[in-house]
């Protein structure tokens, strides 16, 4: 793919100096070549920032925490840098970190800089050009169900992952967490909050084992190969994972599985190709997984009901910023609308 496709102009505001940023890379990666650094921008993703580095042949992607003030422990570059090292070699499909940057002169913020792979993300639309048949609509499914399996196959203890989350009594403390930071987000007053929150707190399930969670794991966060859209090519945004509930995890991918029948307004909100024909239902999807994993999801439904309460937590902390003056990206407006109708759905599933 040429970079003028997956990449844009750097945002306005969200430049940094590019003298300063190519002398730190010279000096900590061997190897890079003649040439002057080139940026640009990875367009999607609204939490952080991610951008194309180009010096001569060689390629890069800096990650950087979002502008203006973020939620407490959130968007911890060392962290996911340091995770990214230890799964790199057990998953490869996990990007290969070359450095991390705690020094606040170079860009004002940390950074880790990572390999760059090469391929397609599709998220609500096919490449232009590519016209999958249904048969390739369901391989990718699979594909998207296999990676997640394998996600949660990884001996975590193996791979030095043991410090990387608290597993005993995770799901609980999720669920108090996300309510805590819906209300220090809180913008408007939607009425179902008070007892979708309620019904959360008194209904926790009992976890299966722990193991290693993405935590926001969706189609938009693999690539595909280009030429062959059922084969990965990786995995990104792995800031959010940790060891916990693995049924907590297949949840939010659930999510994000839109599919024809959803009601109109949550189309709306996950518009993606899961709706095309071909791909696997909610319904199936579990099945395979629960066939794959050998995991009992007799509890899903408690674990759906969180995830979309999660995704709503999620939108409004973006829209308080933006909302705040802390980022100019009007694609941020109207979240507020798409946080009632996240809650809306599911105080329905839960029945309050």
């Amino acid at each position: 793919m040429d970079n003028q496709e997956d990449t844009i102009a750097v945002r306005a505001g969200e430049n940094f100096d590019l003298e300063k940023v190519e002398h730190y890379l010279r000096d900590h990666i061997e190897d890079i070549g003649e040439g002057t650094l080139q940026v640009r921008q990875f367009p999607s993703g609204a939490s952080n920032l991610t951008y194309l580095l180009q010096i001569g042949d060689w390629e890069g992607v800096l990650r950087r925490p979002p502008l203006g003030p973020v939620p407490p422990k959130a968007h911890d570059m060392k962290r996911e840098c340091s995770l990214l090292q230890k799964i790199n070699p057990v998953f490869p499909l996990a990007p290969k970190p070359y450095l991390f940057c705690d020094d606040p002169t170079i860009i004002g913020a940390p950074f880790y800089v990572m390999e760059r792979r090469k391929g397609v993300i599709v998220n609500t639309s096919f490449p232009s050009g590519v016209t999958p048949t249904p048969e390739v609509c369901k391989q990718i499914s699979h594909t998207v169900i296999d990676t997640l399996v394998q996600i949660h196959a990884i001996d975590w203890q193996a791979a030095g992952l043991d410090t990387f989350g608290h597993p005993p009594g995770f799901l609980e403390r999720q669920v108090k967490g996300w309510i805590e930071r819906y209300h220090r987000a809180k913008t408007d007053d939607i009425p179902q909050v008070e007892p979708l929150t309620s019904w959360l707190l008194s209904h926790i399930p009992q976890s299966p084992a722990p193991t290693l969670i993405h935590n926001d794991f969706k189609l938009n966060n693999m690539m595909l190969d280009a030429e062959d859209l059922t084969r990965p090519v990786a995995v990104f945004d792995w800031e959010m994972a940790t060891i916990g509930d693995p049924l907590f995890d297949l949840a939010i991918s659930l999510s994000y599985w839109a599919t024809e029948d959803d009601p109109e307004e949550l189309k709306t909100i996950l518009p993606t190709v899961t709706m095309f024909p071909g791909f696997v239902s909610r319904e199936t999807f579990m099945e395979i997984y629960a066939q794959k994993s050998s995991r009992d999801l007799s509890s899903i439904d408690y674990y759906m009901i969180f995830a979309y309460f999660k995704l709503a937590v999620i939108i409004q902390q973006i829209y308080v910023r933006w909302k705040r003056g802390q980022t100019q990206d009007e694609r941020f407006a109207v979240f507020g609308a798409r946080v009632q109708t996240l809650i809306t759905h599911a105080a329905q599933l839960a029945g309050v």
